[in-house]
């Protein structure tokens, strides 16, 4: 069966994935699966006719198997993938015994509720915040930790232990971006204290294939690329749209012009 897959193009360089981590999410699971792929690189800032007749939405990841419809947002998209392509299996243990398309959504919900899992819409609105004191450095430092605290149970270098699992695909290429924005526009680090962390990061460089699945960053920060015009003008934006912390969440990660652009167009 035929795989196409849509997914971002870098800003200034069309022919190189760019700096989305949910497009990463899917490719990485397809490799993972070692299923094969056609890939179609997006210009967000320049869609293609046909692109938009298929998903007038424009969102990206999007996925076809064979002559079927395109179909959007990576839980969905990894859950089929699980579903059609069950080896290796990408569910965590405990799930697998139930439907395979529910068992991966289940997992990372599972995960996200209790095991420090917000860590990317904390990591959004302490890369926002202007104020040292408005508690968004701590409330992600909570985050890695119970992170670090969950790790630590595990036998093996995985969230899940031994066995790689969705959650890993979905939190590899976040905390990638979270390492390269904080580094860049903080001068902020992960606290070496985190060593569970930082090994798990380690491995998810490694394993996760991340080398050709993440954008270099020296293209995360040329001139013209949303994460640059975020930070330039994310004063601005907050100011037009009344932005509060409490608002800002995955959705307003990156810009795709001078407005905040919702981050669902890359779900």
């Amino acid at each position: 069966m035929a795989v196409e897959i849509c997914v971002k193009a870098a800003t200034g360089a069309p022919d190189i994935l760019g700096d989305c981590p949910f497009c990463q999410r899917v490719t990485m699971t397809l490799e993972e699966k070692r299923v094969g792929y056609k890939q179609h690189l997006i210009n967000l800032a320049a869609k293609p006719q046909w692109f938009l007749e298929v998903n007038p939405e424009g969102k990206v990841p999007l996925i076809r198997f064979g002559d079927g419809k395109w179909i959007a947002d990576s839980d969905v998209i990894v859950g089929i993938l699980e579903e059609k392509y069950p080896n290796p299996s990408l569910a965590a243990p405990p799930e697998r015994q139930n439907s395979v398309y529910v068992c991966v959504a289940s997992a990372i919900v599972h995960f996200e509720a209790s095991r420090g899992s917000k860590i990317f819409p904390t990591f959004v609105k302490f890369l926002l915040s202007k104020d040292a004191s408005d508690g968004t450095e701590q409330a992600l430092l909570d985050e890695l930790k119970a992170l670090d605290e969950h790790l630590k149970t595990k036998v093996g270098p995985y969230v899940n232990g031994a066995d790689i699992c969705a959650v890993d695909m979905s939190l590899a290429p976040k905390l990638y971006h979270l390492d390269v924005a904080l580094g860049h526009f903080k001068g902020w680090t992960i606290p070496q204290s985190l060593t569970h962390v930082h090994k798990y990061k380690e491995m998810g460089t490694f394993r996760l294939n991340l080398d050709s699945n993440r954008l270099a960053t020296s293209l995360l920060f040329s001139a013209q690329t949303p994460l640059l015009r975020l930070q330039k003008n994310m004063s601005l934006q907050a100011g037009r749209q009344n932005l509060t912390h409490e608002h800002v969440s995955e959705s307003t990660y990156i810009t795709e012009s001078v407005a905040i652009a919702p981050l669902n167009t890359w779900l």
